[in-house]
This record gives structure tokens, C-alpha cells and sequence, in this order.
């Protein structure tokens, strides 16, 4: 069975090749490399950093999500109408935000494990039940919320990072212990390793693979109020293309679409490799066409690296 953890070696490649595309474009874009940059990098990753270490927990037993970008649209809708029109403070709309996150993940996992159906295909659905429940919500209008939740993705004083950024750097170092030195995390790589034997050995196969889709759920409902938070409001239109980021920095880091293998801590680097590819076309001037067929690109680079690494 293969280790969750990962090697050193792969992530030392992927620190390799993120600090290449820092140095690249920072010798194409005298800008790049100022503290603005690389902070505003760093503050526009915390929601994908959080949807990307459940989706790495989950694609570790080969499922993975279709619907977080519905999902976080839904659960930021959610927000905005408590915050904007309940006025419920943060901390509550913050809590119903990740709840209900859970219990679509819930709904999710449950379909799929139990009635034995491929998670693409029940997510697949889920992507539009939500969507349509965000547009439902909100009346298909942005609910504007301003400085009562603009504060969590505004950086620190004296720092150039956020509170939401550094709640999802925690959340990933959580990620990482749970998966390499906890018995869920050791259940989660069995079952995706191998179902029939993770059963054959007594484990219960349905458990962790359900518990995978809950915490991708809640994770997701948290990036909704981090998503939220760089803007100051809630649009149901949130999250288009969000899934698609999200499968990108997984797999980049080197979980397998297969399961049995992946880390958290090397989903981080895919993030960051894909959040600095995309700022700095961004400051090259890179048109939108341009950087959907270069993230597609690398999308199908790292499946062609994973295939090659499965091969004995």
C-alpha cells in the first residue's frame, strides 16, 4: 500500500518547479516579485487552499468532487442573505456556512457509497441542485455584506497575509496529520489503494469514504466565507470553474485520480504552482483563452506524470 505522506523528493520537486515559475515570471515582470504581488497571491488562494485538502482527503479513496464550485456558491449565498438581510453576525453565518457544506457533502457521500454509484456522477448532480439553490436564495442578485466580512481576507497590520490565509495554511497542516498519523487517515488510503482488500481486512469501507465527502463539504463551506471575504459580498455566480482549479492543484501535487496516494502538504504546492501560473499571466498580460489552455495544459501534464508513475 502506498504511503500518504509522499516522498521528500516529490516535494522537493514541487517546491523546484514553484520557485521556478516565482523566479520566471519575476524576471519577465519587474513587478512580480514585489511584497504586493506575492501577497495578493498568497490572499487569493485560502478558499482553494481549503476545498484542495478535502479533495485531496477524498481523491486518496477515488472519489472526487464535481460540485464545490456550486457549493461554495450556494454556501456564500447563504452567507449573504443571513449576514445582509438576517443581520446574523459573522461567526454564526460562518458556522451555518460550513454546516450546510457538511451536509451536502452528507448527501453526497451517502448516494454514492451506499447506493454504490460513481461520485462524479451523483457530484455531477450536485453541481447543478446547488447552483440552482444559490440563485434561489439570493433571487439571482449579489447580496452585498461589506466591512462585516471583508476583514477576514484583508491583511494583517505589519503583515502582508490574511487571517484567512493563515487559518487555511492550519487547516492544511491538520489535513496532513490527519491523513499520515491517524487511523481515519490510514483507512482513507487502504480503501483507495485497494477496496476489496481494505474489506477483505475488516475495515469499514463505507465509513471513511463517506466521512471524505463531509469534510470536503465543510472545508468548502468555510472557502464560501473566505471566498466571500475578498470581495464583501455574496454573488450566486461564485465558484464557476472553482472545481476545475481545485482537481488542477490536486493533481498537480501528485494525488493520484486512481487513489491510494496523495498528500496534502504537496496539494498545498500544486495550489500555490497553480495560483503563481496564474497571477503571473495575469501580469504578462495573458488573455483569459490563454490561460484556460495553459492550465489545461498542466492538468494534463500531471495526469500523463501520474500514469507514469503507477507504471511497476
Amino acid at each position: 500500500m502506498r504511503i500518504a505522506a509522499g516522498r521528500g523528493s516529490d516535494l522537493l520537486v514541487l517546491f523546484a518547479v514553484w520557485a521556478g515559475l516565482v523566479l520566471l515570471f519575476g524576471h519577465a515582470s519587474d513587478s512580480f516579485l514585489s511584497s504586493a504581488t506575492l501577497g495578493s497571491v498568497a490572499n487569493r488562494i485560502p478558499a482553494l487552499l481549503l476545498a484542495a485538502t478535502g479533495m485531496t482527503l477524498l481523491m486518496v479513496t477515488g472519489g472526487i468532487d464535481l460540485s464545490v464550485g456550486s457549493v461554495l456558491g450556494l454556501c456564500g449565498a447563504v452567507t449573504g442573505v443571513l449576514m445582509a438581510d438576517a443581520g446574523w453576525g459573522l461567526g454564526t453565518a460562518l458556522a451555518a456556512s460550513v454546516v450546510l457544506g457538511a451536509a451536502l457533502g452528507a448527501v453526497n457521500g451517502v448516494v454514492s457509497v451506499k447506493l454504490r454509484l460513481p461520485s462524479f456522477i451523483v457530484t455531477l448532480g450536485m453541481l447543478e441542485i446547488a447552483r440552482g439553490l444559490a440563485f434561489l436564495a439570493t433571487h439571482s442578485q449579489t447580496k452585498y455584506i461589506g466591512a462585516a466580512i471583508e476583514g477576514v481576507g484583508a491583511p494583517l497590520p505589519g503583515l502582508v497575509v490574511s487571517p484567512a490565509f493563515l487559518v487555511a495554511v492550519a487547516v492544511v497542516i491538520a489535513g496532513q496529520v490527519l491523513l499520515s498519523y491517524t487511523v481515519l487517515g490510514r483507512q482513507l488510503v487502504a480503501v483507495g489503494a485497494n477496496l476489496e482488500a481494505a474489506t477483505i481486512a475488516g475495515i469499514p469501507v463505507d465509513r471513511p469514504r463517506i466521512v471524505a465527502h463531509v469534510l470536503v463539504g465543510a472545508l468548502t463551506g468555510l472557502a464560501a466565507v473566505f471566498n466571500g471575504s475578498r470581495l464583501g459580498s455574496a454573488d450566486p455566480n461564485a465558484g464557476v470553474g472553482f472545481e476545475l482549479a481545485v482537481i488542477a492543484a490536486v493533481v498537480v501535487g501528485g494525488t493520484s485520480l486512481m487513489g491510494g496516494r496523495g498528500s496534502v502538504a504537496k496539494s498545498f504546492l500544486g495550489v500555490l504552482i497553480v495560483a503563481t501560473l496564474e497571477a503571473g499571466l495575469v501580469q504578462l498580460g495573458a488573455s483569459e483563452p490563454v490561460k484556460r489552455v495553459v492550465t489545461g495544459a498542466v492538468i494534463v501534464a500531471a495526469v500523463l506524470a501520474d500514469s507514469w508513475r503507477r507504471r511497476p
